[in-house]
Order: C-alpha cells, then structure tokens, then sequence
C-alpha cells in the first residue's frame, strides 16, 4: 500500500487526508485487497472534512467525515454491482459518478480533474475485468503431447497345410473312361443286330448318348453320323 500511496500524492492529494484515510482503511480492507487510488475532494473554498473516495480491487469505498472530523462513514459497492462510472470535467473541479445495478447514483464533486480521470480509468478497467476475465490474466495451457496407444497387433496365424504327396500323376489326370462314367454314356453298338433288338425309347436314348459324345469331342462328327444312319434305320 505505501508504494501505491506514493503515486497517488503526486496528483496534488493532501498528504494529511490520505494519511487519516489509509489509517482507517487498514483495518477495512479485505484478504487480497488492493488499493488502486484514492482522489480528495478539493473545493474552492477551504474544506476541513473533505469527502474522499477509495477505489480498489474489490470495490469503491466513498468516505465521509462525520462530526467535525472525529469519526468517518465508509459507504461501500462491489464491483459486481456497479454498472457503470462517468467524469464530468467543469471550470473548478471534475465531478465522478458512477451508478449501481439497483438505478442508484452516487457523485463525489469538487475533485482535481487528474484525480477525477485516474478514477474514471481505474473503475473502467475493473469493470472490463469482470466482462472479460479471460483477458485480463490469460492462462496458457500447456499441450502435453501423449505417446500415442499403441493398439496391440494382432499376429497373422497362417495355417501350415501339408500337401499330400502325388507320386503318379495319372491321378491328377481325368481319363476318357471317367468322363463316359460321370455322363453315365453306354459305349456305341454298331452291329446292325444289337440295334434290331432295341425298343423305339432305347434307341432315342442311344442317340442322345451318341449326341453327347460328339459334344464332348470323344467323338467325330462323320462317326457320329454314321452312327446316326444306323439307328435312324430303327426308329
């Protein structure tokens, strides 16, 4: 408090007043409470009380001397509730005004206008610290960059299938045999007399055989006409 009392008298304060004022106030202000400045009222006659006003970090405090000096009335407002402060600069002095949420008016006239302005600029300040904290004490945070998790990887699980040996290739291989088998076709009869004793069904279905064959390439196509001519002569 005393390097800021030092500012403040160089705007013209009566050293006697502050030092009445800040005596009082020691006992007033709160646990992490500031003064920011203090303006005397000054008016142009000789003023033995003069009317002060104390303005902090936490509020504005208006005093008032009461019975010829010996005893003094602290009004106090909290920031929360002020809703705005003005400077009305005249010939003799400057009067500070500011207003309560509540539509209430409080004016300290008659003061220095330097006082009057270093008030109007501290109050302001109070008042855009509420509206934007933020700004006022910005907080970098520090990004803490996290190793990224890992995922576990899941390991490919390849299946060993043994091969069964092939020693002779002809089983790989389909034989004309196993293809007539799996179209369950009869070998062709050529002899006129195996035809002769066939009914019309057998021999119909002996030339779809004969035609399934001939699609397959087991057989030629002038074999299979042959063929054809000779059970045609059946049916």
């Amino acid at each position: 408090m005393i390097d800021n009392l030092k500012k403040i008298l160089n705007e013209d304060q009566d050293p006697k007043a502050i030092e009445k004022i800040t005596a009082k106030l020691e006992n007033l202000l709160m646990s992490n409470e500031e003064v920011g400045y203090i303006a005397v009222q000054k008016k142009p006659a000789v003023t033995i009380f003069p009317d002060s006003i104390v303005v902090t970090n936490k509020r504005i405090i208006l005093c008032k001397p009461k019975n010829l000096g010996l005893s003094m009335e602290f009004i106090d407002y909290d920031w929360d509730d002020i809703s705005g402060s003005f400077v009305k600069e005249g010939i003799l002095g400057a009067d500070f005004t500011f207003t309560t949420n509540s539509d209430l008016t409080q004016t300290v006239d008659y003061l220095p206008k330097n006082q009057a302005r270093k008030l109007y600029t501290y109050a302001k300040e109070q008042l855009d610290l509420l509206k934007n904290p933020k700004a006022a004490t910005p907080i970098v945070e520090e990004v803490k960059q996290e190793a990224p998790i890992e995922s576990p990887v899941q390991e490919e699980v390849v299946e060993e299938i043994q091969a069964e040996e092939v020693t002779h290739f002809a089983e790989l291989m389909p034989t004309p045999n196993d293809v007539i088998r799996d179209t369950e076709v009869e070998a062709p009869i050529s002899e006129e007399k195996g035809l002769a004793h066939l009914t019309q069904d057998e021999l119909f279905a002996k030339l779809q055989n004969y035609k399934k064959l001939l699609d397959n390439g087991l057989i030629l196509q002038g074999e299979y006409d042959r063929l054809k001519s000779d059970i045609l002569k059946y049916l």
